[in-house]
């Protein structure tokens, strides 16, 4: 798999993560910042490493199983790990430009 597929499939991997939404604000867990790092080794493995916006989300066990039945959808992925991490802790910081203003902090 040369680079340019790797990243074609790091795209699609983005377009599916932001699919997924937190159940407690209208935005995806892509653009609240809650996916730290994806990575995707010469097998087509993927793991990601993401945090919830609390340790006591209501979707803290649904959601990283969301994530891992979701990615595992595209038909390049061969197998897809979900970490879940609280350093660094999730702050409102984190999330893009467009769901700062999606939510009226801009």
């Amino acid at each position: 798999m040369n680079q340019e597929d790797v990243q074609d499939l790091g795209d699609k991997i983005v377009v599916v993560l932001k699919s997924i939404f937190d159940p407690e604000i209208p935005v995806d867990i892509y653009e609240l910042g809650l996916i730290y790092d994806v990575m995707v080794n010469e097998d087509n493995d993927v793991k990601i490493l993401m945090t919830l916006t609390s340790p006591n989300c209501p979707v803290a066990e649904t959601l990283p199983v969301e994530v891992e039945e979701k990615v595992k959808t595209l038909e390049e992925v061969k197998n897809c790990e979900v970490e879940i991490t609280f350093d660094p802790t999730w702050t409102q910081d984190m999330m893009s430009e467009e769901a700062k203003l999606e939510l009226g902090f801009l």
